[in-house]
């Protein structure tokens, strides 16, 4: 009786211990597979880190500021011929937010001043073109008669974001220049070619870095262009050149500025104390450059809009 009592608890032992060592066998491949879970979520959370971080070192990475439309009107201006004097005018148009940019875009508020301006060519800055297939900018570029040109530098929550050009004058070469575009800026310079009967005048647009170290190496590249090498040529937009710095100096120095003692105040609008929208030329010169404070610009912006007198060298 006592064997057999001691057999069948043996047996039971031997049963316990064979299914303590399942569990525990389970037990180890449960924690394995979730290490492994694990790892594998490291890896990729590393490779994310990891593109986050050679996209930063290598901007070259990142979508190229491209040109994104280029139209020309169905009912061109009357003026279609480009004269020895021409209106330049500059404006940062901050996405059509209005004055603190946080609203939702409104064109037509700045649609009115651009009207107003009544320039031959005009350089935007900040322009918002919808995802939604709606181009306010491009019926008001239909509807004033005026050739357009929109060059992309970055995709927006809203739209694609960027510079764009608008003329009386047709547009007879185009070309966009990456300016040392990063993840926290992109920026680029619009340039366009236009026919003044004896040759050509080039217009580049652009908005350049609020960081000086950067902005005067954009400035090098801008001078670099083989668009000053061509012909006379203007330099227009927001230079950001919020104080004396080397850029605004390299720009002073190597371009036409104007006759003025003192760049106009454009920004901000509400109240103007920085001149940050120029515009300079080469191979040409700035009779003269004004502000337009209209009631209308000084609600659809923070920047109010440049307009600058140019006078081309027919010897050049």
């Amino acid at each position: 009786m006592a064997d057999r009592k001691a057999r069948a608890a043996g047996k039971r032992a031997r049963k316990a211990k064979g299914a303590a060592s399942t569990l525990a066998r389970k037990a180890r491949q449960r924690v394995s597979d979730g290490t492994v879970k694990a790892a594998k979520a490291s890896l990729a959370r590393a490779r994310d880190i990891g593109d986050g971080a050679r996209r930063a070192m290598h901007p070259e990475s990142l979508p190229t500021p491209h040109i994104s439309l280029i139209r020309s009107p169905s009912r061109p201006s009357r003026r279609s011929k480009m004269g020895n004097s021409i209106r330049v005018a500059s404006y940062n148009v901050h996405r059509w937010a209005g004055v603190n940019g946080r609203g939702k875009p409104d064109f037509n508020r700045a649609a009115e001043v651009i009207a107003d301006l009544n320039a031959d060519l005009i350089a935007l800055q900040e322009v918002l073109r919808p995802f939604d297939g709606g181009n306010a900018l491009e019926d008001l570029a239909q509807d004033l008669g005026l050739h357009l040109a929109f060059a992309a530098n970055r995709v927006h929550k809203r739209g694609e974001l960027g510079n764009a050009i608008l003329s009386r004058f047709p547009i007879t070469s185009i070309s966009v220049l990456d300016l040392l575009s990063s993840r926290i800026e992109r920026r680029c310079a619009l340039a366009a070619g236009f026919d003044t009967g004896s040759g050509v005048l080039g217009v580049v647009a652009t908005h350049l870095s609020l960081v000086d170290r950067i902005r005067h190496r954009q400035v090098e590249m801008l001078l670099e262009h083989p668009q000053w090498n061509a012909g006379p040529a203007v330099l227009v937009g927001d230079m950001n050149a919020w104080r004396e710095c080397k850029a605004s100096q390299s720009l002073e120095d190597t371009l036409h500025r104007h006759n003025n003692v003192d760049w106009p105040a454009t920004f901000p609008s509400s109240r103007p104390i920085l001149a940050l929208d120029r515009i300079y030329a080469g191979g040409a010169k700035v009779v003269s450059v004004k502000v337009h404070t209209s009631p209308a610009a000084r609600r659809a912006s923070d920047h109010l809009p440049v307009i600058a007198r140019i006078r081309i060298d027919r010897g050049n």
